[in-house]
């Protein structure tokens, strides 16, 4: 086929922008650099002003799915990330995200088959070997608040999916998601560093709005389970890039449950007699 190779190096592209999200927002959260509301605000409005002379059209009604789903993310991503540490928050992320996207498969008639089931059980033990009491892992709040980051991202990739146009739309939804992120700032107790404010900006112009484009760009050429394939590479690369840029532990709790929850995503999407995708 031959656009495989420039979808292939746009998704790639679109991946590492999304593991880099994940190692940008906990170097600027974890040692108070930022806080959430600012970073969430900050981030957008970099996003929205990088990506405004693409705009095309004045945002409608018809943006606003996209900006809610879009604000909700950066929200629970940035509020999660306080206490998460970048590999389990990558790994809790794109689980729901894939949660999400074959749910949607589902409603629309693609049943899962006995593989696709026992998958399922098999990520949902992976998320419980991250969860479980026990480990620095552990904290509910902040996973239940990237499992709805996750659900939002899913939700945000579906609605990209179906838009013709990937530059404008994601223009307009960082610009209308902006102002929708600014209550946040009432709870920030203190004013943010440069470095903090650095981090947030690269995030919102580069890994965000640049990666976003690209992967709306991609995502209508690639079937929604080949768009649920693809992000497993997200949290490899995020556990990675957090070990070696972040120091954080490659544990054995952290192996196996992401062992278990892209193995679980990987048997829901086999169909068969078919390729996913």
């Amino acid at each position: 086929m031959r656009g495989a190779p420039l979808t292939l190096t746009l998704a790639t592209f679109a991946i590492m922008a999304f593991a880099g999200n994940s190692l940008l927002a906990r170097a600027a959260l974890a040692d108070g650099a930022i806080e959430a509301g600012a970073y969430s605000a900050i981030r957008l409005a970099a996003g929205a002003i990088v990506l405004l002379p693409l705009i095309g059209t004045r945002p409608g009604l018809k943006d606003a799915p996209g900006a809610v789903s879009l604000a909700i993310y950066v929200a629970g991503f940035s509020l999660a990330y306080l206490s998460l540490g970048a590999g389990v928050g990558a790994l809790i992320l794109f689980a729901c995200v894939q949660a999400t996207i074959i749910a949607a498969g589902y409603f629309r008639g693609e049943s899962l088959s006995m593989p696709g089931w026992l998958g399922l059980m098999l990520a949902s033990a992976g998320l419980f070997v991250l969860l479980a009491p026990g480990g620095e892992e552990t904290n509910f709040t902040a996973a239940a608040l990237m499992a709805v980051a996750g659900i939002a991202w899913g939700t945000y990739t579906l609605i990209g999916r179906s838009s013709g146009d990937a530059t404008g739309s994601t223009a307009r939804n960082f610009l209308l998601a902006t102002p929708l992120v600014l209550p946040m700032l009432w709870f920030d107790s203190g004013m943010p560093s440069w470095h903090g404010v650095l981090l947030a900006l690269t995030s919102g112009a580069v890994t965000s709005g640049l990666g976003y484009v690209l992967w709306y760009k991609v995502t209508p050429r690639l079937g929604l389970g080949t768009v649920a394939t693809v992000q497993l590479a997200t949290p490899v690369m995020a556990a990675l890039g957090a070990a070696a840029l972040l120091s954080e532990p490659l544990t054995l709790r952290l192996a196996v449950g992401a062992a278990a929850i892209i193995g679980g995503i990987v048997l829901t999407l086999l169909k068969p007699g078919k390729t996913a995708g």
